[in-house]
């Protein structure tokens, strides 16, 4: 297990789980387009200045800007997750309490599982399956009131569609991310923000106080910046089904701030999900898989030391100090050892 990236994972999911209530406490005085637009703008700001000050204050091995091949990649990723599902969850949230919808959101592991295994061909087993089965089982107990209507249904909806959309971003953003994290969510805030803040504004949004929008700001740049790159760092090492288990994580942290700050109450309901979406998160943290796999030859670039996946030698003038960066090859290899599907095991099974 890489401890470092799952420590990215779950304290990516932390920091996205405290901002959900957060942004239910600015419903109240902001439109929601442009709530998802400000979040994703503080997003967007935030880390192009962290990026600028990052190689002044920590020494590390430099990353890899995205390439002209990335493109397609990071442009669906910002499509689905910096407009579509920033708009859906800030409808959602504005007509489902702030507890219910933290703890649906763990469905965004689900609907990324999904699409990784069976659209992406990452594997799994029944251990990884019942855990997936456990966190959907947990939000229909969630989500179900008991007299159904059209506006009860609506808000519910609309965070499962966020969900969706979260999927195939971290499905799509999974293809670069061997590239700078900090330029990808660069990227995905500062184009993602404005079109979305523009959206809402002609939709009949306003611009809210200037404190309110600095809140907004910060919110975006801590839960939804800070938390996507520490997110896609864990995906390199991680894969993409086990990165989006262990971000379940965090509409647990989520509701229990709701259930502090905004006074909601405990039900048996948000307790039984919770317990079912607990077990299957378990089940994803306890997984091992080993078997006799094949590297194929292949090249690339990023960080890296000289591990045994990394046996490559260095020509004149390369980088000698590690971890280093350069672009470097994998001669095909047939080994067995214990292994997630990171971006050097992205065999079929």
């Amino acid at each position: 297990m890489n401890r470092a990236a799952i420590f990215y994972a779950l304290a990516s999911a932390a920091l996205f789980g405290v901002s959900t209530p957060a942004a239910k406490v600015l419903l109240g005085s902001v439109h929601p387009a442009v709530l998802a637009g400000l979040l994703y703008c503080g997003a967007g700001v935030g880390i192009a200045v962290l990026r600028q000050v990052m190689p002044a204050i920590v020494t590390r091995a430099p990353e890899v800007a995205l390439s002209r091949a990335d493109l397609p990649w990071i442009g669906g990723a910002i499509a689905a997750g910096g407009v579509l599902g920033p708009l859906l969850l800030m409808a959602g949230l504005a007509r489902t309490d702030a507890a219910a919808g933290s703890l649906l959101l763990t469905l965004e592991g689900a609907a990324t599982a999904l699409m990784a295994w069976f659209i992406f061909h990452e594997n799994f087993d029944r251990r990884i399956a019942l855990g997936m089965a456990c966190l959907v089982a947990g939000a229909a107990i969630l989500s179900w009131s008991g007299e159904p209507t059209l506006a009860g249904v609506l808000g519910p909806l609309a965070i499962v569609g966020a969900c969706i959309a979260w999927g195939f971003d971290n499905n799509l953003t999974r293809k670069v991310s061997l590239a700078d994290p900090l330029q990808i969510v660069e990227l995905k805030g500062l184009i993602a923000g404005p079109f979305t803040l523009v959206l809402g504004l002609a939709t009949g949004g306003s611009l809210p106080s200037m404190p309110s929008s600095l809140i907004a700001g910060f919110v975006g740049f801590l839960g939804y910046g800070v938390s996507l790159v520490l997110f896609v760092i864990a995906l390199r090492h991680l894969g993409t089904a086990r990165t989006g288990a262990y971000f379940s994580t965090a509409p647990f942290l989520g509701a229990l701030v709701a259930l502090g700050i905004l006074d909601e109450p405990i039900t048996a309901q948000l307790l039984s999900a919770g317990a079912l979406m607990g077990f299957g998160v378990w089940l994803h943290l306890t997984e091992h898989h080993e078997h006799g796999h094949t590297h194929e030859k292949t090249e690339h670039a990023h960080p890296h030391v000289h591990d045994e996946h990394h046996q490559h030698d260095h020509g004149p003038g390369a980088p000698r100090q590690e971890p280093h960066t350069h672009w470097h090859w994998h001669d095909r290899l047939k080994h067995t050892h214990a292994h997630l599907p990171d971006m050097h095991h992205t065999h079929r099974h």
